[in-house]
């Protein structure tokens, strides 16, 4: 069992393993984004029934709540990812820490504003420092931070360990958003849904926000990789192996002007 988990661990920790792995798996999980993106914006914005208080503001959250859930993930899978890179020195994992800190803060952005846009009708304000409200903002300066951190050393190895350990410890703001509806006394509502806790949506309301979840998970993971992949070409670019796939990619796209 150990020399499996060895070999595997080896095998993903090689840029060129991970390049070659993900360009067979990204048309799987870029097709499959978008058709669920698709499908529960349409479903969610037009189909689905007015809420019986909020009316159709409430329409929001099917863009609100798949960014802010996904912003807290990615924010783990950055930290975890760092934790990786700066513990067992694997620079596979510090390219996807890196990759994975500008797509988070752009999902915490949207997450902030589109929260912005559903309190104006339901609170009468756009913003109010509300714990929950004031932690997702604290999370949007971590990752800004993470960001300026990586692009403020010349040595790439210097700057994966100081943004991996700023990631490492924001992780506990993360425990503060999960929970600041339950500690303190907030405007904003509590959990949409949890796993072990039946949905107080009806069927109509919670399909498409379920859609709309895996559809932006499936999108970050399409993100993902194609972040890490240039990354990785950046990096390696020395590499005989990088040569060769820019060499072929250079000759598939003049025999596309040929013809």
């Amino acid at each position: 069992m150990w020399d499996f988990i060895k070999e595997y661990y080896h095998k993903f920790g090689s840029p060129k393993y991970f390049y070659e792995l993900t360009s067979k798996i990204l048309p799987w999980v870029a097709v499959p984004a978008a058709l669920c993106l698709l499908v529960g914006t349409v479903w969610g914005l037009g189909f689905a029934p007015a809420d019986y208080q909020q009316g159709n503001s409430f329409r929001i959250i099917y863009i609100h709540v798949p960014a802010a859930s996904l912003a807290m993930s990615v924010y783990v899978i950055m930290a975890v990812a760092g934790a990786i890179g700066l513990i067992w020195k694997m620079k596979m994992a510090d390219m996807v820490a890196k990759s994975a800190a500008p797509i988070g803060a752009a999902f915490t952005f949207l997450a902030l504003v589109t929260g912005a846009i559903w309190g104006k009708p339901t609170w009468g304000t756009w913003w109010v420092w509300d714990a929950r409200l004031t932690s997702m903002l604290v999370m949007l300066f971590l990752y800004m931070g993470i960001i300026s951190l990586q692009a403020s050393f010349e040595s790439a190895t210097a700057a994966a360990k100081a943004s991996a350990v700023l990631a490492i410890v924001g992780l506990v703001n993360l425990h503060i958003i999960k929970y600041s509806v339950n500690w303190w006394n907030t405007l904003h509502q509590p959990a949409t849904f949890t796993i072990t806790d039946k949905p107080s949506m009806p069927p109509e309301m919670f399909i498409p926000l379920i859609v709309m979840i895996i559809g932006y998970y499936l999108f970050f993971a399409t993100l993902l990789m194609m972040v890490t992949r240039c990354e990785i070409l950046e990096r390696e670019s020395r590499s005989r192996w990088v040569g060769q796939v820019l060499l072929t990619q250079s000759l598939k796209t003049q025999s596309l002007k040929t013809k």
